[in-house]
C-alpha cells in the first residue's frame, strides 16, 4: 500500500516498500520543504509529479546513474568541446537554468517542474544545496543543468538544451569537473537514451543505497564558484 507522509515527520518508508508497478512509487503527500526534500535525497527517493497531483515520492529499481570515469564523449561532441564554442558556468543563473528547465517539451503535455518544485530548490540552491550549470553563447543561455551535491554524490534533475548539444556540454563538463572534485556517482534517476549516450546505465536500487551509505558524509574539494 502507498504511504501517505505527515507534515509533523520527515520519516520516509523503507525503499524497498516501494511498487512495482509504477515501478518506484514510494510515499504521497508531505511538502517540499528543504528539510524534507534533503531527507529524501538522503534517503535514496526523489520528487516527481504533475500539477494537480498530490506530491508523489519514487525510489525506482533499477537507478540509472552515471559514474564520472565512465563518461562517453563522442568524436563530434569531444571536437565541440575542443572549440569551445559555448562558454559553461556554474551557479551563475540558477533560477534561469530551472525555469527553462521548466518550459514546456515538444514530447511532453505540461511540466513536472511546478512553481512550487522550482520555489523549493530556488530555496535548496540559497542553502548551497543545489546548484546549476549555465551554458553560453555570445551572452545568451542556451543549455544547462540543476541538481543536488551532497557528499561525494551528485543528484541530477533536470536539463535543457536551445542549441545543438548546449546540454550535452553543460553536462560532460559537469562530469569533468565532479571526477576532479572527488565525486564518485551521478544520480541520473531515470534511463533515457540522452543520458545512456552519455555513459548512464541502471544499478540494483540496493548498490544504490549503498553507495549513498558510504558516499554521503565524506568530503570532496568542489569550487562550485
Amino acid at each position: 500500500m502507498l504511504t501517505w507522509l505527515k507534515r509533523d515527520t520527515l520519516t520516509f518508508p523503507p525503499l524497498t516498500t516501494a511498487m512495482r508497478e509504477p515501478n518506484g512509487l514510494l510515499a504521497a503527500g508531505g511538502d517540499l520543504s528543504p528539510d524534507r526534500l534533503i531527507q529524501a535525497y538522503r534517503h535514496g527517493c526523489f520528487p516527481w509529479f504533475s500539477e494537480g497531483q498530490p506530491i508523489l515520492w519514487w525510489s525506482p529499481d533499477p537507478r540509472t546513474v552515471l559514474f564520472p570515469q565512465e563518461l562517453h564523449v563522442s568524436r563530434s561532441l569531444a571536437k565541440l568541446l575542443r572549440q569551445q564554442r559555448y562558454h559553461v558556468t556554474f551557479d551563475r543563473d540558477f533560477e534561469g537554468v530551472i525555469r527553462a528547465c521548466a518550459e514546456p517539451r515538444s514530447y511532453a503535455d505540461g511540466t513536472w517542474i511546478t512553481e512550487k518544485m522550482q520555489d523549493a530548490y530556488i530555496e535548496l540552491h540559497a542553502r548551497g544545496h543545489a546548484h546549476s550549470v549555465e551554458v553560453w553563447d555570445n551572452g545568451e543561455l542556451v543549455g544547462g543543468l540543476y541538481g543536488l551535491a551532497m557528499g561525494q554524490l551528485f543528484f541530477g534533475e533536470s536539463m535543457f538544451s536551445r542549441a545543438d548539444n548546449a546540454s550535452k556540454v553543460g553536462f560532460a563538463t559537469l562530469v569533468s569537473h565532479l571526477k576532479a572534485w572527488g565525486f564518485v556517482l551521478i544520480d541520473c534517476q531515470m534511463p533515457t537514451n540522452h543520458l545512456e549516450s552519455l555513459g548512464a546505465r541502471s544499478i540494483p536500487r540496493q548498490q544504490f543505497a549503498d553507495y549513498l551509505h558510504k558516499h554521503l558524509d565524506l568530503p570532496t574539494n568542489a569550487e562550485w564558484v
